[in-house]
């Protein structure tokens, strides 16, 4: 009996989500920082590259030696960022009814047709949102924030969208989305989800966003 429950717990796994990551040391090194770590280089598209796994996403949502990759896309505007507003039944329970001002989400081999992460990202900025404008991508870094659960078990590669028109909205696990302005958003600050919150303080500091 034992036997058999084991087989139907492993064909369970089999059947499940297999979704990218990376080991922990693999990716961050011997000296993991917390927050936006802005590289001069692809060190870390290429670290994900070279020790890309796939694993079920629930035994990955509970083992802190590996990173999910999550592209995460903000949007902006005008001078105006996609502010959003997650679901009360969003897949990750622990991000229910947060705000945020990335659209992402996790990356399965299927979506990975070529070798750049942007392309994979793109993929799941449409999955979450309906836009027929044109978006120019500036990549900002990588955040790790192991401070809460949910950041200890993924790493973030974070993108700028400077979208050519305003027309964006919201599908999927968002229940809500506007263009807003910076010192907006940051009246959201203490609502807004941990990477969000690294994310916003990092745009003011270095004056990313210009109208």
């Amino acid at each position: 009996m034992a036997e058999k429950t084991h087989q139907h717990h492993e064909q369970q796994v089999n059947q499940e989500e297999q979704i990218l990551v990376v080991p922990r040391e693999k990716l961050l090194g011997d000296n993991p920082w917390h927050g936006l770590y802005i590289p001069e280089d692809n060190r870390f598209a290429e670290r994900v590259l070279e020790h890309q796994e796939f694993h079920s996403r629930s035994a990955m949502e509970q083992d802190p030696q590996y990173k999910q990759i999550i592209p995460y896309l903000v949007f902006h505007h005008g001078g105006k960022l996609f502010l959003m507003q997650r679901k009360s039944n969003a897949s990750e329970q622990r991000l229910k009814n947060k705000y945020s001002i990335g659209i992402g989400g996790h990356i399965r081999s299927e979506d990975m047709e070529t070798n750049d992460i942007l392309d994979w990202a793109y993929r799941e900025f449409h999955e979450e949102v309906a836009y027929e404008g044109t978006i120019r991508p500036t990549f900002l870094g990588v955040v790790n924030d192991d401070s809460n659960e949910v950041g200890q078990v993924h790493a973030a590669f974070v993108y700028l969208l400077h979208g050519d028109m305003p027309d964006i909205h919201v599908k999927s696990e968002l229940q809500s989305g506007t263009l807003v302005s910076l010192q907006g958003c940051l009246a959201y600050h203490d609502r807004l989800e941990s990477w969000s919150q690294i994310v916003l303080d990092a745009l003011q500091e270095h004056a990313y966003i210009t109208e």
